[in-house]
């Protein structure tokens, strides 16, 4: 799949994952960051991440997204990560309409065995939750997420353990996220999915969509891979 808008500058994000301290329900946790209620992601949940500089060395634009999430994550966290730390996640296009558009790559890694110190500039509040309990948080009004944060938390609810992230990321390869946001229907949609450029819709067709009219958003995929 191309991306039609390569030209837009580059971001990069870091999931930062620790095992859960719990013998009896296993699991992982991941950080999150709150955002000053004013910029990018105002008041938002997010991971640590943010543009990609001039500073940031490598051979090509994937080389270069990896050294910008670990300055970022050093900047805005404290933690200290190596390019053998991550792991390449998905990667994602704004909407069309989104007013500052940013080419973003996700990456996942195990977080140091380090406290975390937030940069008080940027950051207001950090809190390590698991998966599924930061989208309760999110559906009850608590915690403010984006859908790519949403998506990648869903996504992370299964994994038994750091490790079982990891070796998942590594075998699934990187999942590409060029989104459309059809906000009549309130829904995000992607690749793969049938009303995807403004297709017809039929009951069983493939489906690549997240649906965000309720507060409990609802992620739905089935057919081929996008």
């Amino acid at each position: 799949m191309v991306d039609a808008d390569a030209a837009l500058p580059a971001a990069a994000t870091v999931v930062l994952l620790r095992d859960a301290d719990d013998v009896v329900l296993p699991g992982i946790e991941a950080l999150l960051l709150r955002r000053p209620k004013r910029g990018s992601f105002a008041g938002a949940w997010v991971f640590p991440g943010g543009r990609v500089d001039a500073e940031d060395a490598g051979d090509d634009e994937d080389a270069r997204a990896a050294s910008a999430a670990i300055r970022e994550t050093r900047e805005e966290t404290g933690l200290e990560l190596a390019r053998d730390d991550l792991a390449a996640l998905s990667h994602w296009t704004p909407p069309e309409e989104t007013s500052r558009r940013y080419r973003t790559w996700f990456f996942v890694a195990r977080a140091p065995q380090a406290e975390v110190s937030p940069n008080p500039g940027e950051i207001e509040e950090h809190r390590w939750l698991r998966p599924a309990d930061a989208l309760d948080a999110h559906a009850e009004g608590d915690l403010l997420l984006f859908p790519p944060t949403w998506i990648t938390l869903h996504a992370l609810v299964d994994a038994t353990s750091v490790d079982d992230a990891l070796a998942r990321a590594r075998r699934a390869g990187v999942d590409r996220f060029v989104t459309q946001h059809d906000a009549a229907a309130q829904r995000f949609l992607w690749h793969g999915d049938e009303a995807y450029g403004g297709g017809p819709e039929t009951p069983e067709g493939p489906r690549h969509r997240l649906l965000v009219s309720d507060a409990r958003w609802s992620y739905e995929r089935r057919g081929d891979r996008a």
